[in-house]
């Protein structure tokens, strides 16, 4: 697996975000059986940058936590269908932005360590690169039990339990 980062805000290298990067994206590709001869381009910026990314590519003029472009369209037609994972490299799977200043705010409102809630959402990335997605409800279980089981394996807590 190769993730490629451009790094436009510095607060992510103090982070060691090579790092969890390569674990989460090489543990979620092994979770689904699929090889490490991927690439992914990772954008490590600050809440203007992905506001802008946002505004340009859906039109939401806002900061969010990580944007993805997948190099092909993956998805399945039926609600809770598994996505047409690739069979062979690509080798650009696509690429993913991630918002340091909203990551940092939403770990510190969950009462998670920034590590951790950084790892899910770059975990949620690549499957969206892979055509996993939440926008319909059986799609939303599918992606959020896979995120828990992958997560499990990296020894990282359900981010979507409360209590």
């Amino acid at each position: 697996m190769i993730v490629d980062i451009q790094f436009e805000d510095s607060r992510w290298q103090d982070l060691d975000l090579q790092r969890l990067a390569d674990q989460a994206y090489a543990q979620t590709l092994a979770h689904l059986g699929l090889g490490d001869d991927w690439e992914v381009s990772l954008l490590a910026c600050d809440d203007a940058r992905i506001a802008d990314l946002n505004a340009e590519f859906r039109e939401k003029p806002t900061p969010t936590n990580v944007l993805s472009w997948p190099s092909e369209e993956r998805g399945s037609d039926e609600d809770g269908g598994n996505p047409d994972l690739p069979e062979g490299p690509d080798p650009e799977l696509g690429d993913i932005a991630i918002a340091y200043d909203t990551c940092a705010r939403e770990s510190e409102a969950a009462g998670k360590p920034m590590r951790d809630h950084v790892t899910h959402l770059l975990v949620h990335g690549v499957l969206h690169l892979l055509g996993y997605d939440h926008i319909r409800d059986k799609d939303a279980a599918l992606m959020e039990g896979l995120e828990v089981e992958i997560l499990g394996k990296l020894g990282l807590s359900n981010p979507y339990y409360e209590g």
